[in-house]
């Protein structure tokens, strides 16, 4: 059987168009303009006034926003200055007139629409000419989304006497600035505490930085061993010898050999990088992140695994149209960058059939990542892995004696990659049954079906099974006997989950232990779920709406029930942004959350609200209603929660954790996926300290 698989002649097409797609991103400039003018106050005094103009639709957010304070959506608007002995400022950054308030059940917005003046009052200190360095930052939004903003000015000051060095009070610099006739509200002071930032927030806040690198660099090594496996496929591996020996011969001198393999390397490169950019940039962003929780793309990434298994186990073969191969391989005969490129092209067609199921698996894992470069960055590790080995034969020939002779080891490879296929297309199968609440794959079932495939590829490096094309095992190696011992001995680890054990190296694949068919009640004695009585009404009367986690946490997964709670019980609410296909979420849970310096924090002095982003269950019709930041309608409750997310904290991944009291004011900023107990401990205190004041 042939799959014809023409879109990929489109991605090849588009190179160029879609590449500069995929980094093109929204101005502020097309839809508001800054610019600046300076009025004198008296002989060493002046106020600088920044005027916004903006495109109707559109609006800027007041300076009014206390993310210490207040229940707000949107960035404030702040200028930044750098200290000097020229100048300093009086009073805060004030505006010209009061702004809209616009209030609902995420929050409140201050906000301009059409023109307003920012206006920030200084003091000369010098009568010689200068220039203040200003930056101002904020953001504008409309109904489709939002855009930040950031421009820096070169304020000139010129004839101007010196004032004295003390400082003027702010309530006359409020004053002062209203009298030149620019009717401005003064801004309500904010805590000092938010301007002055220790050593730990500034850690923190670089934190989300970090782990992004992290993410990029996972998302490299994963590619890069994809590409290490990929050398290992029939379809790759016999290529190395004879594509060296075709470049150090044919290339006249060794030193021209060694640069066109580096070249042919370089376009190896340069066309797998090219697919992870055209993916990204006809998913963009927001695609890639909703891959993760969309039903029908997790059917269609489940079909993709399933397909790619039968291929590698020799149900049939995922080839090119014979024509583009014998085109690409026409144009190879050119000679010259040309000729390299298309030969680097050729191998690309040709060694589809191995290398198809591979990219496409990790395209899948990255694209779900939600990382609008992880494509991309995914490909240049496995195009990496392919280019390396070419070119260091190239350089060194004497080590293509090392290399092993190709024979049915090489087909054994592909049978174990089909394996693999089969146990992570499981993987998206389970996301949809969590999503919907089916309870068809339980972890029971999941975990039974990893350890038959499991042993099935244990005993068949032994030589005890044999799939189609395969030759017999005359003889075991060590490497494939411990690479039979790997999988026998992973097939026993998982024995004990089918009772309830956590498992910890499958978190974020398997369904949660409270996934199960009785979430393990009978294997822990219990009857009805309910645990050891508690003697505290309260706790009877909201039991009912509690879920378990791991066995004993209790979360709520209805904000207004767990903050009904909280209020009851005098205790602060975590929320818990997550997802039933969030992995990152379910390592959280079963490694973070369990350990003993959390788990007594989390269920003695907080009530825990999970919120599911992609849960599907059906909202009444009473509560449907339209989300301008989803830009579609809420229906369910995962799309509640989302639009609460985007709404309140203009963030769309998984997890995310707020600590906030029962009235729902944030008691810390946003925390993303954090590994580390004593970070995440510190997080969950400042908190509760804040909480108790």
């Amino acid at each position: 059987m042939h799959f014809k698989l023409r879109p990929i002649l489109m991605l090849f097409l588009s190179i160029f168009f879609l590449s500069n797609l995929a980094f093109a991103q929204p101005s502020w400039k097309d839809k508001m303009t800054l610019d600046y003018s300076v009025a004198k106050d008296g002989d060493c005094k002046a106020v600088i006034k920044f005027k916004a103009k903006l495109v109707p639709g559109f609006h800027i957010f007041s300076i009014s926003h206390d993310p210490e304070k207040a229940d707000f959506t949107g960035t404030p608007t702040t200028i930044e200055v750098e200290a000097s002995k020229n100048y300093k400022l009086l009073g805060k950054l004030a505006e010209s007139k009061k702004p809209t308030v616009h209030k609902d059940e995420f929050g409140t917005s201050l906000y301009f629409e059409n023109t307003v003046e920012f206006l920030q009052k200084v003091e000369v200190l010098t009568d010689k000419s200068f220039v203040m360095d200003v930056r101002l930052t904020g953001q504008i939004c409309d109904e489709m989304g939002c855009v930040f903003v950031n421009k820096d000015f070169k304020v000139e000051f010129k004839n101007y006497k010196p004032c004295s060095i003390t400082e003027v009070p702010e309530e006359n610099t409020n004053q002062a600035v209203s009298n030149l006739d620019t009717n401005t509200n003064a801004v309500k002071e904010n805590n000092d505490n938010v301007n002055k930032k220790s050593t730990a927030d500034e850690i923190k806040e670089a934190t989300p930085s970090k782990k992004k690198a992290d993410s990029f660099w996972i998302t490299f090594l994963k590619g890069f061993g994809g590409g290490l496996i990929a050398l290992l496929t029939p379809c790759v591996f016999p290529m190395i010898p004879m594509t060296v020996t075709f470049f150090t011969k044919q290339s006249g001198s060794r030193r021209k050999g060694i640069m066109n393999v580096l070249l042919y390397g370089v376009s190896i490169i340069l066309i797998y990088v090219t697919i992870g950019l055209v993916i990204t940039a006809i998913m963009g962003p927001s695609g890639l992140n909703d891959l993760s929780t969309n039903v029908w793309m997790n059917l269609l990434f489940f079909s993709i695994f399933m397909i790619f298994a039968f291929s590698f186990l020799g149900a049939f073969e995922i080839r090119m149209p014979s024509k583009w191969v014998n085109k690409a391989d026409g144009n190879a005969d050119k000679g010259g960058l040309i000729g390299i490129f298309f030969m680097a092209f050729t191998l690309s067609l040709v060694s589809f059939s191995c290398t198809g199921p591979i990219i496409g698996t990790l395209l899948v894992e990255s694209s779900t990542s939600g990382s609008m470069m992880g494509p991309a960055i995914g490909m240049i590790g496995f195009s990496s892995a392919l280019a390396i080995p070419f070119t260091l034969f190239a350089i060194f020939p004497g080590w293509l004696n090392s290399l092993p002779q190709s024979g049915g080891w090489l087909n054994s490879v592909k049978v174990v990659l089909g394996l693999l296929e089969l146990a992570l297309a499981l993987k998206f199968l389970s996301g949809i049954d969590l999503a919907y609440h089916w309870g068809v794959l339980t972890r029971e079932i999941f975990i039974a079906i990893w350890i038959v495939i499991f042993f099935v590829i244990g005993f068949y490096l032994l030589g005890k099974l044999k799939f189609s094309h395969d030759s017999n095992v005359e003889r075991l190696t060590v490497t494939r006997f411990m690479f039979a011992l790997l999988a026998l001995v992973f097939a026993v680890y998982l024995v004990p989950g089918m009772w309830g054990a956590p498992l910890k190296l499958i978190d974020g694949v398997a369904p949660p232990r409270s996934h199960s068919e009785d979430n393990f009640r009978f294997v822990r004695g219990e009857s009805n779920g309910g645990g050891t009585a508690v003697a505290n009404p309260i706790f009877q009367e909201y039991r009912k709406d509690m879920h378990e986690i791991d066995g004993d946490l209790l979360v709520f997964h209805d904000l207004d029930k767990a903050q009904e709670y909280a209020k009851k019980v005098n205790k602060p609410v975590l929320l818990d942004f997550t997802g039933y296909n969030c992995p990152n979420c379910r390592r959280t849970e079963s490694t973070v959350w369990t350990d003993t310096k959390i788990s007594s924090i989390l269920k003695n002095e907080v009530v825990i609200a999970s919120l599911y982003v992609d849960d599907k269950a059906k909202l009444p019709k009473s509560e449907w209603k339209f989300s301008k930041v989803l830009d579609s309608e809420i229906r369910t409750v995962g799309n509640k929660w989302g639009d609460y997310q985007i709404r309140k904290y203009n963030q769309l991944s998984q997890p995310l954790y707020v600590l906030t009291d029962p009235e729902g004011n944030d008691l810390t900023k946003p925390m993303g996926y954090e590994s580390n107990i004593d970070v995440y401990k510190s997080f969950l205190e400042k908190g509760l300290k804040k909480y108790k004041k």
